[in-house]
């Protein structure tokens, strides 16, 4: 790269620092847990829509290796069924969820199924939250501008990402949040116009690619396809959904807001596929696939405007380190921290929140540090904590929807140690290297806490409401 790439970039990070620290000092002396946690609450609809579509679409790489390698199914796998996901968590849980005035989804369960629910959902939510595929990602970024070790890479990315939410709270991640919503949108339409100028639009791709590259499933079947429209229903437990309604000023900007954030995420998924198809076609060859979108930025852009796209490139997943960094710094500090020590003075909150974000960036560092694919981190986390808290916490929302309490703490285990164990089968000799039954973990975890559900509904909660309305 020139100097005014590195210009542009090194420009990038100094904004970013300034509006993070501003008025941190202010914050952190105040000891507002609501202030330092949701921002006062306060949040508008442009906000909550920038900060929204920034925070869930940190794994921009993972976005590009996939659609290198299988093409406009990218969009069908990490699109379509989230886009659906999304809506129903608007229609559905949204104004309900701003309505509650809390600031977590484990004080939801607590609120509803009482504190050892509440305690065993802020470890599967700190499991979802983890920053570690988002870090691994931004390591490899690094990695691939300065050519140092990856470790040190990821080091490096986790302390930048983690340092100004340390110091102002979800001002600082919406606040910066903005700016990077705005670079992220500038990268790729930049350099899908270059590519589209040079090289031509589809006849070209559609002469340089392989004919899988334009199936709906990209070769990978209709079972693995079905597999990620059940994975995206966490995001009816998606920790930043519900930690944007809850800041949010009012429930029709809870509700409004993630409507054009889905409009907003089909615009970007449709530029990020076209770019992986491009870069396919370009670099047929490429050792690795995850980087598809930098090595194609090196070989189609000028100076200047390739900074610019790597700008966005890095604004895409630091707004997302941060944002799940901060989640899951709260879930250990609140959650955890302060709620087990039994401590009345929500004054604390901010202090232990700092705490559950030092160790929650070594968390993600480690996992990080140890994974191998963006995707399979994803797929892996993903598979163990939405069966956990996919039902308890729909459940919670809706008094015709509720559990017995008694049973909902056996639900988020017993649906998380399936889908655990299960995964684990893939490394009996019997399996050969597949799953038992050739079954992802998230059906069989999934399964199991409907059925606790549905027993629940039909001879515990279901009982109990019939006697009530026989005595009365």
């Amino acid at each position: 790269m020139t100097l005014p790439d590195l210009s542009i970039i090194i420009g990038y990070i100094i904004t970013i620092f300034i509006l993070g620290f501003k008025n941190s000092k202010k914050i952190k002396n105040t000891g507002n847990a609501s202030e330092f946690l949701l921002g006062g609450r306060q949040l508008t609809l442009p906000a909550f829509v920038a900060t929204l579509v920034t925070t869930w679409y940190g794994g921009i790489l993972g976005v590009g290796e996939f659609s290198y390698r299988f093409g406009i199914s990218n969009w069908l796998v990490f699109g379509v069924p989230y886009y659906f996901s999304a809506l129903i968590f608007a229609f559905v849980i949204a104004q309900k969820a701003q309505q509650q005035t809390l600031y977590t989804i484990p004080q939801q369960l607590e609120r509803v199924y009482g504190r050892r629910a509440s305690l065993f959902g802020a470890l599967f939510v700190f499991i979802y939250a983890t920053p570690a595929p988002y870090l691994l990602m931004l390591g490899i970024v690094i990695q691939y501008f300065f050519h140092i070790p990856l470790v040190l890479s990821i080091i490096i990315g986790a302390i930048f990402s983690t340092c100004y939410v340390y110091s102002g709270g979800f001002r600082s991640v919406v606040r910066t949040d903005i700016v990077q919503f705005l670079f992220m949108y500038a990268g790729f339409i930049i350099i899908l116009l270059y590519c589209t100028k040079q090289f031509g639009g589809w006849q070209f791709l559609r002469q340089h690619l392989p004919a899988g590259h334009f199936s709906w499933h990209g070769g990978q079947g209709a079972g693995y396809i079905i597999m990620w429209f059940f994975i995206s229903l966490s995001t009816l437990t998606e920790p930043a959904f519900y930690q944007r309604c809850f800041a949010a000023q009012t429930p029709q900007i809870a509700r409004r807001g993630i409507i054009i954030s889905v409009l907003f995420w089909l615009a970007f998924d449709f530029m990020t596929t076209f770019t992986g198809l491009y870069a396919r076609a370009l670099l047929p060859n490429l050792a690795n696939p995850v980087t598809g979108y930098l090595d194609l930025a090196q070989l189609v852009l000028p100076p200047i405007v390739l900074g610019l796209f790597f700008t966005g490139l890095i604004a895409t997943i630091m707004s997302t380190v941060d944002s799940y960094m901060f989640i899951a710094g709260i879930t250990i500090g609140r959650d955890c921290l302060w709620r087990l020590r039994n401590n009345k003075d929500e004054g604390l909150i901010p202090y232990y929140t700092r705490i559950g974000l030092l160790a929650a960036a070594i968390t993600g560092i480690i996992i990080a540090v140890y994974g191998q694919s963006v995707v399979n981190i994803w797929k892996e986390l993903g598979s163990i904590s939405t069966p956990a808290l996919l039902v308890p916490v729909v459940s919670s929302f809706s008094s015709k929807w509720q559990m017995d309490r008694r049973l909902v703490t056996v639900t988020i285990c017993s649906g998380a140690a399936v889908s655990f164990l299960w995964s684990l089968t893939r490394y009996l000799q019997a399996c050969q290297n597949h799953y038992f039954l050739h079954l992802e973990p998230i059906y069989p975890g999934l399964l199991v806490t409907i059925t606790m559900y549905l027993f629940d509904k039909l001879f515990i909660s279901g009982k109990h409401k019939v006697k009530t309305n026989t005595g009365s």
